[in-house]
């Protein structure tokens, strides 16, 4: 018997909210910095990429930009979006149920997307699979400590007024277990590495208005859905000040980005020795003198 999947996230209230912060000012300062490392990271990938595919990422700046080096480029979004340039190809669609056949593209990157998926583990497979042998994955979500300032200043505040807490800021993977998670999809040579940034506010609710412009609100399925109540939020505002602000009044609030790479499996790859197969004692290698312990 099949185990039904847990839905932690409501899907088509992240699409409405992406698609209204899109249509406003979004705020992006999070997303561009984020795509330029990805950009820079794959520029340091000694390869000619030329199928590739953006996954889910919010706007089309990551398509476009890999589209001008002359790539053919998938963009699969939410959205339905229009693409300014001819070599990208944009299909609305949702990054837990890929629509492309087997072996399609030799390079996949996502940025600000795949956390918000409720089957990780199950989308990373499907990536694995949608790629060629020795295809690339690179993509970047947001990890473990993001906002966890906002979630505590929040459950701190509900516990004292209302006397318990509801979910608010969303769970955010670990760098610790993404590794795994990526051996376990299929990847080879796995690596994840995080690049928290803190970004300065001058209140709380200049935070929460950037999140509402990045559509990066509250859309767990087991949110409440009454009103957040005043007393709540402005309680929570005063524990946010009490405990994350600098001496300048201004507080803090952390994006973890959480970097990850890996790649499908071709024989060409480098692979680990097979234990007691090395040629070099450990004490050679760091140039010293290997002690023999007494029996």
């Amino acid at each position: 018997m099949s185990q039904e999947l847990i839905r932690i996230f409501d899907r088509d209230s992240q699409r409405r909210r992406l698609a209204r912060a899109l249509a406003r000012s979004p705020a992006d300062f999070l997303l561009n910095h984020a795509a330029q490392d990805i950009a820079e990271r794959l520029a340091a990938v000694k390869r000619d990429f030329t199928a590739c595919l953006d996954l889910g990422t919010p706007g089309p700046a990551l398509a476009e930009a890999l589209a001008v080096s002359g790539r053919q480029v998938f963009r699969l979004s939410p959205l339905a979006q229009t693409i300014a340039h001819a070599p990208v190809l944009s299909v609305a669609g949702d990054e837990e149920a890929l629509p492309f056949a087997l072996q399609s593209f030799d390079l996949a990157v996502s940025v600000l997307a795949l956390h918000a998926v409720n089957d990780l583990p199950g989308a990373l497979i499907q990536i694995r699979q949608c790629l060629k042998p020795d295809g690339l994955l690179l993509a970047c979500l947001c990890g473990g400590r993001t906002l966890h300032e906002l979630r505590s200043a929040f459950a701190i505040a509900e516990t004292e007024i209302s006397g318990g807490i509801s979910p608010r800021v969303a769970p955010f993977v670990d760098v610790r277990d993404m590794g795994g998670l990526l051996q376990r999809a299929g990847f080879a040579l796995p690596v994840a590495d995080i690049e928290p940034l803190n970004v300065r506010y001058d209140s709380l609710f200049h935070l929460m208005a950037d999140l509402r412009a990045m559509g990066a609100t509250n859309t767990l399925t087991e949110r409440a859905r009454k009103p957040l109540r005043r007393r709540v939020l402005m309680r929570a505002a005063e524990v946010y000040a009490e405990r994350y602000s600098d001496p300048d009044g201004r507080i803090r609030a952390t994006f973890e980005l959480l970097f990850i790479s890996g790649w499908a499996p071709h024989d060409s790859q480098q692979k680990p020795l097979a234990p007691g197969s090395a040629k070099m004692s450990l004490a050679e290698a760091l140039g010293t003198r290997e002690t023999k312990l007494k029996e």
